[in-house]
């Protein structure tokens, strides 16, 4: 299957990322030649991608009604992992596992600002489940800046199934929740191999999830508003794993 990626940070990033097969290059005429346009044209060269001028028009036949940035690219689609390759990864680097899961995640805004975050977290890979939730499309690889073309990504059939088996070779589970019973998200050890769980947009996390959970984090909430959306309260709890981890060292 092929996918058209847009925008100049989408587009060099997968390019830089080598992890795709790219087909074809689209610049869109008249675009301004800037430091990034010309490092696009080059990743494309070094990979001896066809590159095409277009006009205005056909550029907006070829991504819709989107800032595209003047720039496409025709590439294959996203290649994604199994979770034991997630556990290799970090193994090989020699680094305690951090892993991000997303229960039911269906934002793609959502879930390509919380990607950005994670790649910039230093998080080894992140799980979604494959059924009912947002996958990796263009749009996503756009809003996390193609950070998303540099994580390693897996899709698994069954969550809660998943986190048992991630338990199973001691990876903790703490999942962001705001019911009875969560502890604030500072007082919990974080520096574990751990699997942090964002859920669902409207409904949180599902009970199943919710059961096999190790904590239930909470972050405090002192205005009239009494909660955050996924990708702002999954951000704040990745930087307090930094945080410790960091303090640990």
């Amino acid at each position: 299957m092929r996918e058209t990626l847009y925008g100049r940070q989408a587009v060099r990033e997968s390019l830089r990322a080598n992890r795709r097969q790219p087909f074809r290059l689209w610049l869109m005429d008249r675009v301004v030649d800037t430091p990034i346009i010309e490092e696009i044209i080059a990743l494309a060269q070094q990979r001896h991608v066809h590159t095409e001028t277009i006009s205005r028009n056909e550029m907006a036949n070829l991504t819709g009604d989107v800032n595209h940035q003047g720039v496409a690219l025709e590439t294959s689609g996203y290649p994604y992992v199994e979770v034991d390759d997630i556990l290799e990864y970090a193994q090989e680097h020699g680094e305690t596992p951090l892993l991000l899961l997303f229960d039911l995640l269906q934002d793609i805004h959502n879930l390509g600002s919380l990607i950005r975050t994670a790649e910039a977290a230093g998080v080894h890979g992140i799980i979604l489940q494959e059924r009912r939730a947002a996958g990796v499309t263009a749009a996503v690889v756009n809003t996390s800046s193609g950070a998303v073309e540099h994580m390693l990504l897996a899709r698994v059939t069954n969550l809660p199934r998943t986190i048992e088996q991630l338990k199973g070779v001691d990876i903790w589970i703490a999942g962001l929740d705001g019911t009875y019973g969560s502890k604030p998200y500072t007082e919990v050890d974080l520096t574990v191999p751990l699997g942090l769980v964002v859920g669902n947009e409207g409904d949180g996390l599902r009970r199943l999830v919710r059961e096999k959970c190790d904590w239930l984090l909470t972050l405090p909430m002192n205005g009239e508003i009494n909660s955050l959306n996924a990708a702002v309260a999954g951000s704040i709890a990745l930087y307090e794993v930094l945080r410790q981890r960091a303090a640990q060292d």
